[in-house]
């Protein structure tokens, strides 16, 4: 079980910056009301697999054969911050749209806390071994419609909630599935962030000289 005490304000305001939201006293103490609702709310939960490689299940594009490259095993996972959160946000953004999208700032921290809890939980598992970041279905010429099966292969939508709209969004929104390599070798440094992001050509972080952290 993963619980969350405190979020990354930093980290919130950098998502804020992105939404052309300038802070002030009242902007701060707003701030201190959303991150309260987001952490009495979310209901963090978690799943993993292992999986052999090659595993043709996952492997789909060069770029997550190239992450995965060296890899003896693949390691699946989600995780999510539960459905309260979305509809939380989703009943502000009619009655409150400020409120609303720093709730929505907040939520993006607190489920990338949740994955990087989860980061660690598996290095303390593969302790002894080498390990890659998280590749997500989106990034490069990886799939998303991955989505589904990477859900049905953890069974997430019975044990956790977690599921897939017609877009192969994930429902709820706040929420990962991604892949990581183990090795028992060093691997090779990746490439990741606005190397591989669909996004990267219109991303309002880029359009400043900035990056949105991952």
């Amino acid at each position: 079980m993963i619980s969350l005490k405190k979020l990354n304000r930093r980290e919130a305001i950098r998502y804020l910056g992105g939404a052309g939201i300038k802070l002030n006293a009242d902007m701060e103490a707003l701030m201190d009301e959303c991150e309260k609702d987001i952490l009495s709310n979310a209901a963090p939960k978690y799943l993993y697999i292992e999986k052999d490689l090659p595993c043709e299940e996952i492997l789909y594009g060069n770029d997550i054969k190239n992450h995965l490259s060296g890899c003896e095993k693949a390691v699946l996972m989600c995780a999510t911050l539960g459905a309260e959160i979305d509809r939380l946000i989703r009943v502000n953004q009619v009655s409150d749209m400020a409120r609303a999208v720093v709730l929505d700032s907040f939520a993006s921290v607190a489920v990338e806390q949740v994955c990087g809890r989860v980061d660690e939980l598996l290095a303390e598992k593969y302790d002894g071994y080498f390990m890659t970041f998280r590749f997500s279905p989106g990034y490069g010429d990886y799939p998303i419609e991955l989505q589904k099966s990477f859900l049905t292969m953890l069974d997430a939508p019975r044990k956790i909630g977690l599921t897939t709209n017609e877009s192969c969004l994930l429902v709820p929104t706040k929420s990962v599935t991604a892949v990581l390599g183990i090795s028992s070798s060093p691997i090779e440094r990746r490439k990741r962030g606005c190397a591989v992001c669909n996004m990267r050509d219109e991303c309002q972080f880029r359009s400043r000289g900035e990056h949105c952290g991952f």
